[in-house]
């Protein structure tokens, strides 16, 4: 037997269905072409470099267009071992997580503290916090080398090899550092959005103040702190000139040590490990994003609704 749907009473009008937005057929057209133009753009070269880390020696004083012979995979077996992109990659690894940690739990009480209480100098936290926005760390790391090195001299006689530079954690530390304001930022903004009455029925029901903020407003500030995790990562990752400046030993990331490969392979001639190492450089950037995007996208349709 099938459902009757009750009658709306007479007061009550029945919703009236919003008709859909089409744009006229010229804006959807270049609209369409716009964004192919746009994908292609990006999905091209990635094709191409991909094709090209795959092709033999020989294969690179033809036509650079056409596609490899086979799959040559003898190039990211040289990129990993002989040019030590294997190395590289774990150090990036490492500096990047560690990183990600530290912003993550200073960042994340901080931003609850300037968003949930009123205390004396908040003014002047926001505002310091606000101008670190418009720093440019490319522009202080000589500086920030300088201090490090400072340091070392300091501290010759119980570290004779040196402790602040050419350290992995040291870099970790300043790659935080320098993203703490743009992170609670970002954070803080966000979580005055969400309503108090939450964390009060949480206290009124015997939770602490640690607990709330961990069990009850980050998840639903994931959306946020999913943002600044993407972001962030793709700050660290991609850093050449603070992993340049700071880790000028053995202790190399992985686009500095690309650096060297492309150096070492140019004089060779030898592209294929070439272009190995540059997709070594792209894929964790790739996969990190499909693994993140889904939770994105999610958080971004949610901002963008109301009530």
């Amino acid at each position: 037997m099938s459902a009757v749907t009750p009658p709306l009473p007479a007061h009550v009008s029945p919703p009236v269905p919003r008709p859909r937005r089409w744009l006229p057929r010229p804006e959807r057209l270049l609209t369409s072409v716009v964004i192919t133009l746009a994908a292609a753009s990006i999905v091209i070269p990635v094709v191409w470099v991909l094709a090209a880390s795959m092709k033999e020696k020989g294969e690179f004083y033809g036509n650079p267009w056409t596609l490899p012979k086979g799959f040559h995979l003898q190039n990211y077996v040289d990129a990993f071992v002989k040019a030590r992109m294997g190395e590289y990659f774990l150090n990036s690894v490492m500096v990047t997580a560690l990183a990600l940690v530290i912003v993550l739990v200073v960042a994340v009480p901080a931003s609850y503290v300037i968003a949930r209480y009123d205390f004396s100098g908040k003014s002047w936290v926001q505002t310091a916090l606000q101008a670190g926005l418009f720093i440019n760390v490319n522009y202080i790391v000589v500086p920030i080398f300088l201090m490090l090195i400072g340091w070392d001299k300091a501290l010759i006689n119980l570290a004779p090899d040196g402790l602040f530079i050419d350290n992995r954690i040291v870099l970790s530390l300043v790659y935080a550092a320098t993203t703490i304001p743009f992170t609670v930022y970002l954070l803080s903004n966000f979580l005055t959005t969400i309503p108090l009455d939450y964390e009060e029925a949480a206290v009124i029901d015997g939770a602490s103040r640690f607990s709330a903020m961990t069990r009850i407003i980050l998840p639903m500030a994931r959306p946020a702190v999913t943002t600044v995790i993407l972001f962030n990562f793709l700050a660290y990752w991609n850093d050449f000139i603070i992993a340049l400046t700071l880790l000028p030993g053995k202790h190399k990331t992985l686009q500095v040590g690309l650096l060297n490969l492309m150096t070492a392979q140019r004089a060779a001639a030898d592209y294929g490990r070439l272009y190995a190492g540059m997709v070594i450089v792209m894929v964790p950037v790739l996969v990190f994003y499909a693994i993140i995007q889904k939770r994105l996208i999610e958080g971004m349709a949610a901002g963008g609704v109301k009530g």
